[in-house]
Order: C-alpha cells, then structure tokens, then sequence
C-alpha cells in the first residue's frame, strides 16, 4: 500500500511538471504571436511561408536552428544575403530592440514551434545572454 502511494504521488508530480511545461510554453507561444501579428506579418506572412526573394521563410525554416542567432537577427536586424532553406534571400529587416527580452523569447517561442517548426522553450534569460 505504501508503495502505491509513493507511485501515485511520483505519477502525479511527473504530470503536473510536464504539464506546466506546457503550459508555459503555449502561454509563451500566445503572446509571441500577437508580437508577431504586429511586427511581423507584413514580411514573412500569417503562414510563416514569407515572400520567395525577399522575405525567407520561417515555415520549416532551417535558419531557425540556430537560437542564438535568429535571436540577433530579432534585436539587430540583418541585410544583405540571407540563406535559408538552401535558396538566397536579399531583403532588409529591421531590427526589434525596442522588445523586452520576454517580448523576444515570446516571439522566439512561437515562430521555433509553428508551422512544422519545434524546439526547445526559450526564456528571457536566454535572449537577455544574446543582447549583451
């Protein structure tokens, strides 16, 4: 009977962890895609497929593997050649340092798991690392 008892209460540990994991991912995720509704859709579309020469996608995007980077690209902006997905891309994007570092990870978290994208949760520590 003890035993059972220990296997229920580890069960229902194991179960909340994962389900505030979640949680906060999709709570994450929801307010990365009102940034993105307004900062963002102009350019790489409400699809994240973008624009074929201007504007990459982010859509199944392999530039999106590299977290640290993208976050960058977020802060700073970027121009000039840009690969993604093996094709070149040559528009400009301004960059978004105005954004808290949440507001960043928050956007971060929703263009890394839509459109056939997934990664791990990035958190404003994290983007706060990149920005200094």
């Amino acid at each position: 009977m003890k035993y059972r008892n220990i296997f229920t209460l580890l069960t229902i540990i194991t179960f909340s962890v994962c389900a505030f994991g979640q949680s906060s991912l999709e709570q994450s995720k929801n307010k990365g895609k009102r940034i993105y509704l307004s900062n963002c859709v102009s350019c790489h579309m409400a699809n994240g497929e973008g624009m074929t020469g201007a504007f990459p996608p982010l859509a199944k995007s392999d530039y999106l593997e590299d977290t640290e980077k993208t976050i960058e690209v977020i802060l700073n902006g970027a121009s000039g050649e840009m690969k993604v997905n093996g094709k070149s891309y040559y528009g400009a994007m301004v960059g978004y340092s105005m954004l808290t570092d949440q507001q960043v990870a928050d956007v971060m978290n929703y263009i890394q798991n839509s459109w056939g994208n997934e990664a791990e949760i990035v958190d404003a520590e994290k983007v706060k690392k990149v920005r200094n």
